[in-house]
């Protein structure tokens, strides 16, 4: 079955960086939509990143030119480089795929900017 591990979140301080993975088995990360969602408390879920199979990717505007997708099809990770960091970053992330017209989630990586 597919399943999603996210690692790498914790806590930094404003204009530090971090890197977050995500670790899938039960499929190939290059057949299937990838992105990084975040969800603040109070606050509904948004979609920061994305990588379509094609290379293509997508980022929410508060993060274009710090943040980075990117997938290593040997590894079958994807990762999110997360460079000048805001107070306004600090949520729980999430790795998320779509698959089949199925969307799955991993249980989520904490960013804590203080």
């Amino acid at each position: 079955h597919v399943q999603l591990v996210e690692s790498g979140g914790g806590s930094v301080q404003a204009g530090g960086s971090l890197r977050l993975s995500c670790a899938a088995s039960g499929y190939s990360v290059s057949t299937g939509y990838m992105a990084w969602f975040r969800q603040a408390p109070g606050k509904e879920r948004e979609g920061v990143a994305a990588v379509d199979t094609d290379g293509s990717t997508n980022y929410l505007d508060s993060v274009k030119g710090r943040f980075t997708i990117s997938r290593d099809n040997a590894k079958n990770t994807v990762a999110l480089q997360m460079n000048s960091l805001k107070s306004e970053d600090t949520a729980l992330y999430y790795c998320v795929t779509d698959l089949f017209e199925l969307r799955y989630w991993g249980q989520g990586t904490q960013v804590t900017v203080s």
